[in-house]
């Protein structure tokens, strides 16, 4: 099977998403509930992560630490076969999917929901404790890995959603902020939520207007992008009472992750908070 790494999110990506459209006015959108996953594609989305080339694949990414092959280490192959074999991984916990910010919502689409699907993800933990989370899309009538990454947020954060009273888990990638909708709020889970909502959360309009002015001036083709500023870029929102939230900075333009169709990806990241 061949590796690769998976880019980072990427601002080409909005150029045929409702992103480009034009931005809704004043209006704010009555956001539809984000479309859930059935069970029996869960059940094959696991099934695809416990596939034996995948389960060999992750005895390599823990016997190099989430190192990809493409970087050297100090390892030869037979002793990295060797720790491979030892590292024993082993899935653990539910197949959950994860929700990311829909474009169309930062658009102010009518009813577009604030988050949608964009693969699942299945915790697999290593013999001496390190933690990786295989990523798994659906590729037209099946599902396949696509991305194997180093901890174990998507899984992480999905239980805390559902332990602090449910909701529908979702995440701003730019900003790796995690959140989750309850009750009409956005309501913060880590700590750039927090520092992108504030500890209390905002309502569902008081998010969209803030992520609009993130994103809504700084896709493809617009004057900021003609700048030559995509380097990164500084925001401060609104709470639900007109204060500002503290700024944050987000180093690229919205975007929606890349998958790759016939290749797995390794990625190493820091670990949730």
């Amino acid at each position: 099977m061949k590796i690769v790494r998976i880019a980072a999110p990427l601002t080409a990506a909005l150029a045929a998403t409702a992103l480009a459209a034009p931005l809704a006015a004043a209006a704010q959108p009555q956001a539809q509930a984000p479309a859930t996953v059935a069970q029996s594609d869960l059940a094959a989305a696991r099934d695809a992560a416990r596939a034996p080339a995948v389960l060999d694949q992750l005895g390599h990414f823990f016997a190099r630490r989430g190192v990809p092959p493409t970087t050297p280490l100090a390892l030869s192959a037979a002793a990295e076969a060797q720790a491979a074999d030892r590292a024993a991984p082993a899935l653990v916990g539910d197949t959950v999917p994860v929700y990311t910010l829909d474009p169309a919502f930062v658009a102010g689409t009518a009813g577009a929901p604030v988050a949608r699907v964009d693969f699942t993800a299945t915790e697999a933990v290593s013999a001496d404790g390190q933690r990786a989370s295989v990523w798994t899309a659906r590729q037209g009538d099946h599902w396949q890995v696509v991305n194997i990454a180093s901890g174990s947020d998507e899984t992480d954060y999905a239980a805390r959603g559902a332990a602090a009273g449910g909701g529908t888990v979702f995440r701003e990638p730019q900003l790796n902020a995690w959140y989750v909708l309850r009750g009409g709020r956005v309501l913060p889970l880590d700590t750039e939520a927090r520092d992108s909502v504030g500890a209390g959360g905002v309502g569902l309009a008081a998010y969209q207007k803030l992520v609009r002015q993130r994103y809504g001036d700084k896709l493809p083709g617009s004057a900021y992008d003609k700048a030559g500023l995509g380097g990164g870029f500084a925001t401060a929102g609104v709470r639900d009472d007109g204060t500002t939230l503290p700024v944050v900075t987000a180093a690229a333009a919205l975007g929606v992750t890349a998958l790759a169709g016939a290749t797995l990806g390794l990625r190493r990241r820091r670990q949730a908070n």
